[in-house]
């Protein structure tokens, strides 16, 4: 049963209103359920729930036995922002990340089944804002997917297929000073100058740019210094968050540029990670993470692909929106993928 594009359309904007109007925040990801369970059910899902923590649920739903898997995220950031429709433009949270990515696998899927198609899952994970608990925890229903060939993971990536995605590290700089009096700086020891000559000295060290992942970058996501204003400080600290290519030196680098008050404290390190080009289909890097490293282990050859309609740069904004052309493009997107992978 292959629906009109009016039909399309209206079930899109209807489905995608109901998916965002409960607030699904990390940690609250279990107000969405109803709303989600309705529709799988309407979709003729065998559906399996499991639990990762209080208030949040891992979701997978089946139709026959797997062999190709879609899957996203069921939290989103704050603040809530309820959904609205104007024009054919929908506006709120997860309307693109990344509950525009589910109705757009989850219309694919009824789309395909409408086909004759058969063989498909989708999981539903909570957690991919803050500590991917959910993706961790899905590991555990691989039993389930045993016979999988490809995993295809919903992000915003304006339809492109993502080359893979850079890998991440969290690196906390300190210095050490000594306290005065401001009014006698001479007799304390200011940690914050050489702190800001250290970053001054980072910033001018060319970054790296792989052919796959893009540019090696890094922001200065805290800077603390002090404890009051009349006080010279005796320690600072600065939080960095790196997207690192293969190959990064730049962890070695902040500690050769190191200041001798200054030590440094490696606080997450995530490799990179490459996904495997699929003929026929438009690939670019991406600029964000996602939970595809990990959940690409439910897949017993670990093919995955990184895609989906919408807009890095209008997620986590208060201007959060996505189009239900762009919506449409997602279904026809999800529905390629799975035929290439069905027919491989």
């Amino acid at each position: 049963m292959n629906a009109s594009p009016a039909d399309l359309r209206g079930w899109l904007s209807a489905r995608l209103q109901a998916l965002c109007a409960p607030e699904t925040t990390s940690g609250r990801e279990d107000e969405g359920l109803p709303a989600l369970l309705q529709l799988l059910g309407e979709l003729g899902a065998t559906v399996v729930e499991q639990p990762v923590a209080a208030g949040r649920t891992n979701v997978l739903a089946l139709w026959g036995r797997p062999r190709v898997l879609f899957s996203t995220h069921l939290d989103t950031v704050p603040p809530y922002l309820p959904p609205r429709l104007e024009g054919e433009v929908l506006w709120g949270r997860g309307t693109c990340d990344a509950k525009g990515q589910a109705i757009a696998q989850l219309a694919a899927i009824r789309s395909l089944l409408g086909q004759g198609q058969h063989g498909f899952a989708w999981l539903g994970v909570v957690g991919e804002e803050t500590d991917s608990a959910g993706a961790a925890a899905a590991l555990g229903l691989a039993d389930r997917l045993q016979d999988v060939k490809a995993l295809i993971n919903g992000e915003p990536t304006e339809l492109k297929l993502g080359t893979g995605q850079r890998g991440v590290q969290h690196v906390c700089l300190h210095c050490s000073g000594r306290a005065a009096h401001s009014g006698s700086p001479q007799l304390g020891h200011n940690a914050t100058w050489p702190m800001l000559d250290w970053l001054q000295r980072l910033r001018e060290q060319a970054r790296p740019v792989d052919p796959l992942l893009g540019p090696e970058l890094w922001n200065i996501g805290l800077l603390q210094a002090g404890e009051a204003l009349n006080s010279v400080p005796a320690r600072a600290e600065a939080h960095l968050l790196a997207r690192v290519v293969p190959g990064s030196t730049l962890l070695e680098e902040v500690r050769r540029l190191a200041p001798p008050e200054g030590t440094v404290d490696l606080r997450l390190n995530e490799p990179a990670d490459v996904y495997p080009q699929v003929p026929g289909f438009e690939h670019a890097p991406m600029p964000f993470g996602s939970d595809a490293p990990a959940l690409r282990a439910l897949v017993p050859d670990r093919t995955v692909v990184l895609a989906g309609p919408g807009s890095i740069a209008v997620a986590h904004t208060l201007d959060e929106h996505i189009t239900l052309s762009d919506l449409e493009a997602g279904v026809d997107l999800n529905c390629r993928l799975a035929l290439h992978f069905l027919g491989d």
